[in-house]
């Protein structure tokens, strides 16, 4: 295990800023409908976000569909740790696993 890149010594979560794909209509509201169930959209910046804070199987299946919407619609995605929000009540990250912590580092899926 390693620490986080960003916040060694705190809890963090890691946030999904995910960026539609432009798509004919069908394939859109597609998108649309993958990305309702695990993110919320901000309109001041025109990106989904999602936070996850543990590899849990709700973690793996939000994981999950960030990758098929990117396969499949060519959605873009990256995961960067942040400071724990205020007002997030679930579970958060002390120490990253591997699997985490490059993705992390990497900064995109």
């Amino acid at each position: 295990m390693t620490s986080s890149p960003n916040f060694p010594d705190r809890a963090w979560v890691l946030e999904a800023t995910i960026r539609t794909a432009s798509a004919a209509d069908p394939q859109w509201q597609e998108q649309l409908d993958r990305l309702r169930q695990i993110a919320a959209y901000d309109p001041k910046t025109q990106t989904w976000h999602a936070r996850l804070g543990a590899l849990d199987l709700a973690g793996v299946q939000l994981l999950q569909t960030l990758f098929d919407a990117a396969r499949v619609h060519g959605t873009e995605v990256r995961l960067t740790p942040v400071a724990v929000p205020a007002y997030w009540d679930g579970p958060t990250f002390t120490r990253a696993p591997d699997v985490t912590g490059s993705a992390a580092r990497s900064g995109d899926i």
